[in-house]
């Protein structure tokens, strides 16, 4: 298969970037500074573009199988980025027929599951969201943008990412965060991802995962 992926050169989109190339998947990563992701492989194109140019963007996804996004702003000084980035991406794919679609969002944008516990939802959760509001505002605009799409797609919401090693394992909850979870590995949320490329019940869906 061949992957089109943004955001490439955050952490999780270096690891969507290793873990296509290792199962033998033709990958064009799209990045601003190619100088900032550190792989090299005979299936990869690394391919520098202004992702909120949906011109720039619709060679760059022609004839993908998939796309696959990690973008967003790692603090509110960058925000937008996610939401006007998508815009075009979407456009691009739409331009270009490509249907598959996974975004990556987070855990506190939109409403949180009914399970989770009292101190997560009346202390954690506020503060976290007061500290990351214009990310949150971002994510949230940009998932509204994919839910307006035609395309196959399905928003990922993970808690806070780590760079520990993988697990291997994760748990997914349909249309909110997964309760009492609180953080996932980058590699672990990339696997998540890549698995989910394929696996038609997560399509059109907001789907929560986490360690």
């Amino acid at each position: 298969m061949r992957y089109t992926i943004f955001g490439a050169t955050g952490g999780t989109g270096q690891q969507l970037v290793r873990q296509a190339l290792d199962a033998g998947h033709k990958v064009t990563a799209v990045v601003r500074d190619p100088g900032r992701l550190p792989v090299r492989h005979d299936l990869l194109e690394v391919a520098t573009a202004d992702v909120r140019d949906p011109e720039a963007l619709r060679p760059l996804v022609a004839g993908a199988d998939a796309a696959l996004s990690g973008l967003g702003a790692p603090g509110n000084k960058g925000a937008g980025i996610a939401s006007t980035g998508t815009r075009a991406i979407l456009r691009a794919l739409e331009a270009e027929g490509v249907e598959r679609y996974v975004a990556i969002s987070a855990a506190p944008v939109g409403s949180q599951p009914h399970d989770e516990g009292r101190l997560h939802r009346a202390v954690v959760l506020p503060l976290v969201r007061r500290a990351f509001k214009d990310v949150y505002a971002d994510l949230a605009v940009m998932e509204e943008e994919i839910r307006g799409s035609a395309l196959r797609w399905t928003v990922v919401r993970p808690p806070q990412l780590t760079d520990r090693p993988g697990t291997g394992h994760w748990q997914l909850r349909e249309g909110t965060a997964v309760p009492g979870r609180l953080r996932i590995t980058r590699t672990d949320l990339a696997a998540a991802m890549l698995a989910m490329v394929d696996d038609t019940t997560t399509e059109r869906k907001i789907i929560g995962v986490a360690n």
